[in-house]
């Protein structure tokens, strides 16, 4: 079996649909491995866990450590385990996979050894993440689409055969793969059997996209799920601005659920009937943020997650104490 197949994307056995609820740095506001605004490794890694949550991501390379005895170490105290590792890729450029490989291969080594399962994936942005300057045409021109899809491809096949492990491509603002017909036209070029989608929720309402009608269209693509909302009025003035997607995290695009869209409960019903086994790990994006405010917004993620009521999720139950030795 590879790694896709038994990743999430086709339907589950006797045992029926599962889908495996977890968060992940980004929503404690950490977008880099060694930030002095974000929270520090081990309140996040104490916190995810008092949330309720069993399941995170790796986030930024270097946040969490990096030895995989140590990280493995630090997990198994708070009861949690990795679902994924994240990279950052630029195939659409000539010459780019021996940079986007050495980046991949550091990555997917730790996440194999501590018994994650996906890589995923976030095409770069065409702007500079932190000042908003437009570092490359907004459009990809049709060379770069040939390049993106053949090293996606590739790095797909490279990533189940060296690793064992499924990527997870991630649309994502202000990059070249974010509007719906973006993503489509992605889908149409790349190869199911070695590029899984992972959908992010928000990442798709922030251009206006419709989630359940991907799910609904492209059942074999869904490998991976990100759970966000979007604040539409916070939306509307990003784009009628041009504000660069850092600014709109700042601005409160982002938004704490049930407060948004797209509405969570309809999409993961939509995934259940698929039959599907599928990662949905909660990302709030909020860099930079007040380190208090995270937990709060943690906690009350996972309740109205959990009172969907569906029977194939698998969620977790919050504990009444952080492991770290504070108060849930």
């Amino acid at each position: 079996m590879t790694a896709q197949s038994s990743a999430a994307s086709t339907p589950t056995g006797p045992g029926g649909p599962r889908i495996r609820v977890g968060s992940a740095p980004d929503s404690w506001g950490v977008w880099f491995p060694d930030d002095p605004v974000q929270v520090p490794w081990q309140r996040f890694l104490d916190e995810v866990s008092a949330s309720g949550y069993e399941w995170i991501e790796l986030g930024p390379y270097g946040y969490l450590p990096t030895d995989p005895s140590r990280l493995a170490d630090e997990l198994g105290a708070r009861g949690l385990r990795v679902s994924a590792g994240t990279v950052f890729e630029h195939l659409h450029r000539p010459d780019s996979w021996d940079a986007v490989w050495r980046q991949v291969t550091d990555v997917a080594a730790l996440t194999r050894a501590v018994g994650g399962t996906h890589v995923v994936v976030i095409p770069d942005v065409w702007r500079d993440h932190r000042t908003g300057a437009a570092v490359e045409p907004r459009d990809l021109p049709a060379e770069g689409w040939a390049r993106l899809a053949t090293g996606m491809d590739r790095l797909g096949r490279a990533v189940q055969e060296e690793y064992g492990l499924s990527v997870a491509f991630h649309p994502h603002a202000d990059s070249h793969v974010g509007h719906q017909h973006d993503i489509e036209r992605f889908l149409a070029e790349t190869d199911p059997s070695y590029v899984p989608l992972c959908l992010d929720t928000g990442h798709v309402s922030y251009y206006g996209g419709d989630n359940l009608d991907l799910i609904r269209r492209y059942p074999e693509r869904i490998g991976y799920l990100h759970l966000k909302q979007v604040d539409p009025a916070v939306i509307e003035r990003v784009h009628a601005e041009d504000i660069p997607f850092p600014q709109a995290v700042q601005l409160g695009a982002m938004i704490e659920p049930p407060n948004g869209v797209p509405d969570l409960p309809p999409l993961l019903e939509a995934v259940e009937e698929l039959g599907l086994d599928v990662f949905a790990i909660v990302e709030h994006d909020l860099y930079p943020c007040d380190p208090d405010l995270p937990f709060g917004i943690a906690q009350r993620t996972h309740r109205h997650i959990g009172s969907c009521g569906l029977r194939s999720l698998e969620i977790g139950t919050p504990r009444t104490a952080v492991p770290g030795g504070g108060r849930a």
